[in-house]
């Protein structure tokens, strides 16, 4: 009789874990996650997700009645003119701010994610995604009033994988390039919006879709588009942009896999250099024709996301989450070769990034570390300064104007700071965003800041 009483709770039990099991395997991409950029225990997208059909890529162009801007500054990419987040302008800095802080010009609505804007010519050019017609969307506006000009949409179905799109356009006179978040590279007429070519990097040259979607940002140089596939076919590729056609290709010998890093162009013993940081090292490639000058496994973390930062005479600074800290390396010219040395590594709480991609400036290095504190640190791994437990910026995104440091908070409080070496000096700061995962690099242009939150971008006057 007890042995009776005892089999019906526990086929019961057994029923019930059956049931949760399906129903947790049937809704698994669905559940609730804390949003943070870190190894969250999320799954990489099964096989059958990663690959979209290019056939049935077929894009769409709208116009729209805004008008591009007179200005003719340019923040035409990832980190600015110069690769490196650093920016001069004659125009006059404020340098305090009222208490309702900058005046805010304008400001859009857009999809989930931390995707970030370029500016040319008078205007601004973001990829977003369009979670209602599901389709990716390559979007420009007026740099005066925001207004869009026009839109080019791809169809491509992604599910909420904290944000969507996170990358920054690459654009030039003539075309703007892109990398959605399943690693479609587009080329279009960065005036009209016309189509010039697509590329799908899982299809055609084995990259493999890296978690949360693509974080690579693209390169133009001499009209010439400068990717990471970091896939079977290719670790770098260069691409002429009027054509489409490939002009070189970089094997992928070692077998490393496409992170959020993006290419870093440098100068080193008389050569261009694409520096990048892959899965299983980092690597450097002759701009010129594609071949591999170096690489080394000194460095390796399979979601590495700050991109590697020049820091003058052949000197590569790097730096990651999850405990990685930071390591400096040096390129020496030895028999007519070029080989990295590594000149010392920090643990993360001297300094490490986890998200944001430090900056050098004026010889020395600005980030902000685990802890959330801004740190200024020389080139041999001192630390100068910390901004304290008092001023804490999170993973926002930071850049340098003149002398000045801006720094956004995860919540939207926006920051000036004297990038100088003597002392933390906080100037003035404001709250500019009202929502939250202010991630997305920030942009300048003319006296203005663009920055965003997870859904909503923001022009901003910081000139006097």
């Amino acid at each position: 009789m007890k042995i009776k009483i005892l089999i019906v709770p526990l086929l019961s039990c057994l029923i019930l874990s059956l049931l949760v099991s399906v129903w947790i395997h049937k809704y698994r991409d669905f559940r609730v996650e804390p949003r943070v950029a870190g190894l969250d225990g999320r799954p990489e997208p099964a096989a059958e997700e990663t690959a979209a059909a290019s056939n049935d890529l077929e894009g769409k162009l709208e116009t729209f009645d805004g008008s591009p801007s007179a200005s003719t500054a340019s923040w035409p990419g990832f980190r600015g003119p110069q690769r490196n987040g650093v920016f001069h302008t004659d125009v006059e800095l404020a340098r305090q701010w009222a208490a309702q802080g900058p005046k805010k010009l304008w400001q859009l609505t857009l999809g989930e994610g931390y995707a970030a804007p370029a500016v040319h010519n008078g205007r601004v050019y973001l990829i977003d995604y369009d979670a209602q017609r599901q389709c990716d969307a390559i979007r420009c506006f007026s740099l005066d009033d925001g207004k869009e000009i026009w839109r080019y949409s791809y169809p491509v179905k992604i599910k909420r994988n904290h944000g969507m799109s996170r990358t920054v356009p690459a654009v030039n006179d003539d075309f703007v390039v892109t990398m959605g978040p399943r690693c479609h590279v587009t080329c279009l007429d960065a005036k009209t919006g016309e189509l010039k070519w697509m590329l799908d990097l899982v299809k055609q040259f084995g990259t493999k879709e890296p978690l949360w979607y693509a974080g690579q940002c693209p390169l133009i140089v001499d009209n010439k588009a400068i990717i990471a596939p970091a896939g079977t076919k290719a670790l770098m590729l260069s691409i002429d942009c009027a054509s489409g056609d490939v002009a070189w290709t970089c094997p992928n010998t070692m077998g490393w896999q496409m992170t959020h890093c993006s290419i870093l162009p440098v100068e080193f013993a008389g050569k261009h250099i694409y520096v990048y940081a892959g899965s299983g090292g980092v690597a450097a490639v002759d701009a010129e024709n594609g071949q591999l000058l170096w690489q080394t496994s000194e460095w390796y973390l399979r979601v590495n996301v700050p991109t590697p930062v020049d820091a003058g005479q052949g000197r590569i600074f790097l730096s990651a989450g999850y405990n990685k800290g930071s390591m400096m390396l040096q390129m020496e010219e030895k028999d007519s070769r070029i080989e990295p040395q590594v000149l010392f590594k920090l643990p993360p709480e001297v300094f490490g990034a986890d998200q944001q991609t430090p900056i050098f400036y004026n010889g020395y290095i600005y980030g902000v570390r685990p802890n959330e504190e801004l740190v200024c640190m020389d080139l041999n791994g001192k630390v100068a300064w910390t901004s304290g437990s008092e001023n804490k910026f999170g993973l926002g995104p930071y850049l340098v104007v003149n002398d000045l440091l801006y720094a956004l908070n995860d919540e939207g409080t926006l920051s000036i700071i004297e990038a100088k070496p003597e002392r933390f000096s906080l100037l003035a700061k404001a709250k500019v965003l009202e929502g939250h995962e202010c991630w997305g690099p920030m942009a300048f242009a003319d006296g203005r800041l663009l920055v965003r939150d997870l859904t909503t971008l923001v022009c901003l006057n910081v000139g006097e």
